[in-house]
């Protein structure tokens, strides 16, 4: 697992590649499944939950299309850490996001399948297939066709 350190002066920096990294360069590491842990550089704590929250502020901040935390749904989860008993929120959450991605990762190959047999596509196959078997065809020799795979005459066997 990668180690990420965070120095008092709030900069952080990657042990691995021995320089310093900005939210968005942990940001393309997570978008590529790579493990890291950031630590406070003195203490050693575990301050990777704070990083990854600090990189969905900013990516909420960015405006556009990627704000997913509505005011309302924000305010719904600071009370759910107000009730007596809170639900479990993160475990539902956490399933929910990985069922949701799981179906968009599936949408996205089935369109490219589909994609994939466009008309233009099929000619194109069908094309290759015509001329592997042409070439094959020819390969053969004109006396060669009624031989077999072990090169025995077929007509001959027949009597």
């Amino acid at each position: 697992m990668r180690v990420i350190r965070k120095y008092a002066n709030r900069r952080l920096y990657d042990t691995e590649q021995s320089r310093y990294v900005t939210l968005e360069d942990l940001r393309s590491l997570i978008i590529e499944e790579v493990p890291f842990r950031v630590e406070d550089a003195k203490s050693g704590e575990d301050l990777t939950r704070t990083i990854l929250l600090s990189i969905i502020i900013e990516q909420e901040q960015s405006g556009g299309d990627s704000e997913v935390f509505s005011n309302d749904l924000l305010a719904q989860f600071i009370r759910v850490y107000d009730m007596a008993q809170p639900l479990p929120l993160a475990r539902y959450l956490e399933q929910g996001t990985q069922l949701m991605m799981e179906q968009q990762q599936r949408m996205q190959d089935q369109w490219k399948e589909a994609m994939r047999h466009t008309p233009m596509e099929m000619m194109r196959e069908m094309a290759e297939e015509n001329m592997r078997f042409w070439q094959k065809t020819f390969q053969q020799g004109p006396g060669d066709s009624h031989k077999d795979d072990t090169g025995s005459d077929k007509s001959r066997d027949k009597d």
